[in-house]
């Protein structure tokens, strides 16, 4: 297992919003990813427009999921219309 930060937006309507989260914890847990923590970081303006919205709900979760898996969630993403956005980032362990 490989930690990953994963930045995700959604639309700001609670509604969408909480069916994007939903679906997304959802597609997680169904390829075997654990979530270690989500932060939420609040409603922003998008630099352009995705998806017809000009604002975003923005949620960063730290993630540990096998990297063998991370292409197929990628493919499970893009069926979630409420998800606006996302990106995964390999976190790199720091030596001492």
């Amino acid at each position: 297992m490989r930690k990953y930060e994963l930045m995700t937006i959604y639309p700001v309507e609670d509604d969408k919003y909480k069916a994007g989260i939903e679906t997304l914890r959802a597609d997680l847990a169904k390829f075997g990813a654990e979530i270690e923590k989500e932060e939420p970081f609040g409603d922003r303006d998008l630099t352009y427009v995705v998806k017809k919205q000009k604002r975003g709900r923005f949620v960063l979760l730290n993630i540990k999921a096998n990297p063998s898996k991370i292409t197929e969630l990628d493919a499970q993403f893009k069926f979630n219309t409420n998800l606006l956005k996302y990106l995964f980032v390999v976190k790199e362990e720091k030596n001492a």
